[in-house]
């Protein structure tokens, strides 16, 4: 029951302190507590015929498990300090940039070797974007897709289970300090550690909040992303996503001054469902193997609110906005470009004569009855932009999923080490911080704190 380094969250964050804890000082002992299921026990239910859409799992195998939230990504290694998360505000660039490259040389070790690392490096497309008032951010990205990703953690994790013990199915319910260290509490048992990294993701947000509050430590409020899935042929895109794969586009509208973002490209991918605290909203995958990608392209339009006074919950906004949804569709809604423009709900037999055939099964409806107005209004405005830079983005047949909300954790304080600067030895990392948002910055964020354990 008494280990040296305890971990809590078997995604990125985690996986990677334990991986570098172990090259660095393989005599501690380290357990790595997750409340959702071993790699090879993560199975969605859904399979597009007998089941068609959430049954609400107790534990949703696409949010948790071994890997993370971003075990059934699309695989996407974005090495950039321009998006993905503010680790570079605590370590610096170079350093942050530089522990990414190394997360990705360890991917490449343990099943990656092969694939793509495109970049955007004197691509034409950035002067095409600001001729037409639109914004490509700089980044190298790796792409593992769905398929290789899997792979990856596969391998990393047949290295990891001698090494290191692992409790899934095994939530934490609190921690507290102690004069030697930290006492994590589960239903059944409890554990000492002398030294404890929390990294719990997205989908541990609750959670972290509800630890910060009952240990003292100061957080500050952080945004919510709120918006829809764009779906279109791969054709109206391939000229971009062939040479950039991904590409980070940010708009800033005319009417509101909103800034709205592409995020999340999948080239040839699929939509799908994720399940975050009981709430159903959209993402999307893509694969490495050509056998198993579609015709079409999906990426997310998103636009950011940060409440402060005297409202502060960005997240209870997003999740009440994506509840909304579900109240009217059950679950995710789907609508034609056109329909929307138009004023009009999508019908079953517009989404069935539509050029193009959905990936999702999801509810035909009017997201006009969901999102807000001025955030809507950003994402049509946004969608006629990149029509501009990728024609026929804007056909009427163009599919629209709602909602897609990215929840971000409260801000948690910490040092430059990522250690609480109230407790000794207590490390927040990963997107349960706050501080990253994406498979890199937070695989990066778990190499550091336990080269700083290793160090001392």
């Amino acid at each position: 029951m008494n280990y040296d380094v305890i971990i809590i969250g078997a995604g990125p964050g985690g996986i990677f302190s334990a991986y570098e804890l172990t090259k660095l000082s393989p005599e501690l002992k380290v357990a790595v507590f997750e409340a959702g299921h071993s790699l090879e026990k993560r199975r969605c239910p859904i399979d597009g015929e007998k089941i068609k859409s959430c049954i609400g799992c107790k534990t949703c195998s696409i949010m948790s498990g071994f890997g993370g939230a971003g075990a059934f990504s699309d695989g996407k290694y974005n090495i950039t300090n321009d998006f993905g998360g503010t680790l570079y505000e605590y370590i610096g660039k170079k350093q942050a940039l530089d522990l990414m490259r190394y997360v990705d040389e360890i991917n490449m070790a343990y099943g990656g070797e092969g694939t793509k690392l495109y970049s955007t490096a004197g691509t034409k497309f950035k002067k095409l974007c600001i001729q037409n008032d639109l914004h490509l951010l700089d980044a190298s990205v790796r792409h593992l897709g769905t398929d290789i990703n899997y792979i990856v953690l596969e391998n990393i994790y047949k290295y990891l289970e001698t090494r290191v013990d692992f409790f899934f199915n095994t939530p934490v319910e609190s921690v507290e300090a102690t004069e030697n260290g930290y006492k994590v509490i589960t239903a059944k048992e409890v554990y000492t550690g002398k030294k404890c990294i929390v990294s719990v993701g997205r989908s541990g947000s609750k959670w972290m909040e509800k630890v910060c509050k009952e240990m003292g430590i100061p957080t500050k409020s952080n945004r919510v992303d709120i918006g829809v899935r764009v779906e279109l042929p791969a054709e109206v895109f391939s000229h971009l996503t062939d040479e950039l794969y991904e590409s980070k586009i940010v708009y800033r509208t005319k009417e509101y001054g909103d800034l709205v973002r592409t995020f999340c490209m999948n080239p040839k991918g699929a939509v799908v469902n994720e399940n975050t605290n009981g709430i159903i909203t959209v993402n999307g995958h893509s694969y490495e193997d050509p056998a198993k990608q579609t015709e079409n392209t999906n990426f997310a339009l998103l636009v950011a609110k940060h409440f402060s006074e005297p409202f502060k919950d960005s997240n209870g906004y997003g999740e009440s906005i994506a509840r909304l949804s579900n109240m009217l569709g059950g679950g995710v809604i789907v609508q034609r470009f056109g329909d929307l423009i138009r004023g009009r709900r999508s019908t079953q037999d517009r989404i069935d004569g539509a050029f193009i055939t959905p990936t999702l099964n999801a509810t035909p409806g009017d997201l006009s009855l969901v999102l807000p107005k001025r955030i809507l209004d950003g994402i049509v405005e946004m969608i006629y932009a990149l029509d501009k830079v990728a024609p026929g983005t804007a056909n009427d047949d163009t599919l629209l999923y709602g909602v897609e909300v990215k929840f971000y954790n409260m801000e948690v304080e910490v040092n430059e080490n990522l250690m609480s600067k109230k407790y000794d030895g207590l490390y927040i990392i990963g997107d349960g911080s706050g501080i990253t948002h994406s498979l890199s910055h937070a695989s990066a964020s778990g190499v550091l704190v336990a080269r700083e354990i290793a160090k001392n």
